[in-house]
């Protein structure tokens, strides 16, 4: 038996010439783009939609990154492993960058959509591999610490995204959004070059490919099932019903599939541990809140609120920087306490709370209160990711980081894209049942502004405005479901400490 590792507080601390410090340097600026990349949009989000139309596909611009990115991470995750995690992050950043001057060039929001699936097909490799280098050169125990540095990033790069992505928005366009990745990414590409030769696991690889059209039928289908579902009309729901047979077909077919492949895409062995598979589930549930929130609030406080682009970057804060703080303390928490799953446990707790009490009762809060009851949800959020990352990775071993890593980009990103159409469906279904033209008035206050309120009685703005309210409030109750989801299997967790 192994001799039981030292306490966290005699360790160490990080020393320069650490093989953690031989790696952060090149791969924390890729890391930031492909944080911020998932922030900057929201507050364009309503910019885009006047300039574009299509309101109501509007989280179509997110969720195809996050449907790109679902796919990319066990994609990447495999091939890193057989070819080698450094030049691979060189490829994912060219796709990243390459697909960032096409969003810029968006003429419509479907050809901007396409363009973030190739975005996001960049980004997913930019996020797995990065987090796959951190398990190869850092031992388990300390890995807790090391996130931590990597919540630190998080930190910078959510506080970054809503400020500059309003304020480039409201001073150059919401086209500067993307245009601003370009002089970033030729930056990360020359620190890249800093990072260690390693060669993979070998020359070959064996990939599933049919795994992988697999499980573009599954996610795609259903992402557009939801969306049809908003319309509420039989010839939509025909459509809806016939996608989520041909999804539902398409998931059997890939866990059939997956079972009997000899190199899956996805790690059907390492989902059979208890840990794993609660860790991933729970990451999904994080990605369907945060991803959420982060595309419908910015349109809430423009719509309901009546802030301005830049506004709306200021209003946020309160939510990323308590996210990145919260997951920088967890980090430092667990490789001091050697704790795990109480940390999501309680914080996601704490989550639903927030969220239910802005649901039941936002209408009634003032402006900035709404932006600090956000604040204190993400001081619950931010437990999760790095508690999930550390066990995944601790139980996987170090043969199958790569795959570890991938599961839960994977997890988080399938929940993140399914999270974000079934509150984007809510929304909209919520509005289009209550009848009295709110659908239509809301889709006229993100296109024009203040101005589609002229000529309409006050009463009848009034009115509008607490039927969208009220339909956001069902948003809001819908990402507190998540939450609440994700703390009943954060206390379910078998792996409490590491």
């Amino acid at each position: 038996m192994p001799p039981p590792a030292a306490p966290a507080e005699t360790a160490p601390a990080p020393r320069p010439g650490s093989p953690f410090f031989a790696i952060f340097p090149s791969i924390v600026l890729p890391m930031f783009l492909a944080i911020v990349d998932q922030t900057i949009v929201s507050t364009a989000l309503p910019a885009i939609g006047g300039a574009l139309g299509q309101v109501e596909r509007l989280s179509w611009i997110v969720v195809a990154y996050l449907v790109a990115n679902t796919i990319a991470a066990p994609v990447y995750g495999r091939l890193g492993d057989a070819f080698g995690r450094p030049r691979l992050m060189f490829v994912a950043l060219g796709l990243f960058l390459f697909a960032s001057a096409l969003c810029a060039m968006a003429t419509s929001v479907e050809m901007l959509a396409a363009a973030r699936v190739l975005q996001g097909l960049g980004g997913g490799g930019l996020m797995t591999l990065s987090q796959a280098l951190v398990g190869e050169a850092v031992p388990p125990r300390d890995r807790g610490r090391y996130q931590g540095y990597l919540a630190g990033v998080m930190v910078c790069s959510s506080t970054f995204g809503p400020v500059a992505g309003g304020f480039l928005t409201q001073h150059f366009g919401w086209r500067a959004v993307f245009l601003v990745n370009l002089p970033l990414g030729l930056l990360a590409g020359l620190l890249l070059l800093r990072l260690p030769r390693r060669g993979g696991g070998g020359g070959s690889l064996r990939f599933d490919r049919l795994g992988l059209v697999l499980f573009v039928l599954f996610v795609a289908p259903m992402l557009l099932a939801l969306e049809a579902v908003q319309r509420f009309d039989l010839r939509s729901l025909l459509v809806a019903l016939g996608l989520a047979a041909l999804s539902l077909t398409a998931l059997v077919l890939l866990l059939r599939q997956e079972k009997r492949a000899s190199a899956p895409l996805l790690p059907i062995a390492l989902l059979r541990q208890g840990p794993i598979w609660r860790a991933d589930a729970m990451a999904a549930c994080h990605g369907a809140a945060l991803v959420s929130l982060f595309t419908f609030l910015p349109i809430y406080l423009h719509v309901v609120r009546g802030s301005s682009a830049a506004e709306t970057g200021l209003l946020l804060l309160p939510l990323t920087i308590a996210i990145g703080l919260s997951s920088l303390v967890t980090g430092q928490l667990v490789s001091r306490t050697g704790r795990t799953a109480i940390f999501p446990s309680l914080g996601l707790c704490l989550a639903t709370a927030t969220l239910l009490g802005l649901g039941l009762w936002a209408p009634h809060l003032s402006t900035r209160m709404v932006a600090f009851g956000f604040g204190l949800n993400a001081l619950g959020m931010g437990t999760v990711m790095g508690v999930v990352q550390v066990t995944v990775q601790n139980a996987a071993g170090p043969r199958m980081l790569g795959a570890a890593a991938g599961s839960v980009q994977f997890s988080r990103s399938v929940g993140a894209a399914l999270g974000t159409a079934l509150v984007g469906t809510v929304l909209f279904a919520t509005l289009t049942l209550q009848g009295g033209g709110a659908a239509a008035f809301f889709v006229d206050v993100i296109r024009h502004g203040s101005e589609s309120l002229a000529g309409i009685p006050p009463e009848t703005q009034a009115q509008m405005q607490a039927d969208i309210a009220r339909a956001f409030s069902y948003a809001f109750l819908t990402v507190a479901g998540f939450t609440g989801c994700g703390a009943l299997l954060a206390w379910s967790m078998p792996a409490r400490r590491i």
